[in-house]
């Protein structure tokens, strides 16, 4: 009788976990460029330092795990 390890290398190999990592960083990217754009429409008057503090900010609650 065959453990379930050898059983698994018969397998065909699946990209899926890396396309699924690959993705989250891409969405991640892509919500710090769109919040850059945000505060840089719609809040001119700050600084480009309370900018960044956001930005750090906002980068720290998307890599939280929940």
């Amino acid at each position: 009788m065959s453990d379930g390890n050898f059983n698994r290398a018969l397998l065909p190999h699946t990209p899926y976990h890396s396309g699924l990592a690959t993705g989250r960083m891409q969405m991640k990217m892509k919500a710090q460029k769109a919040l850059q754009e945000i505060l840089k429409t719609y809040y001119p008057h700050t600084t480009t330092q309370v900018r960044e503090e956001i930005a750090k900010h906002f980068t720290s609650l998307l890599s939280d795990k929940q």
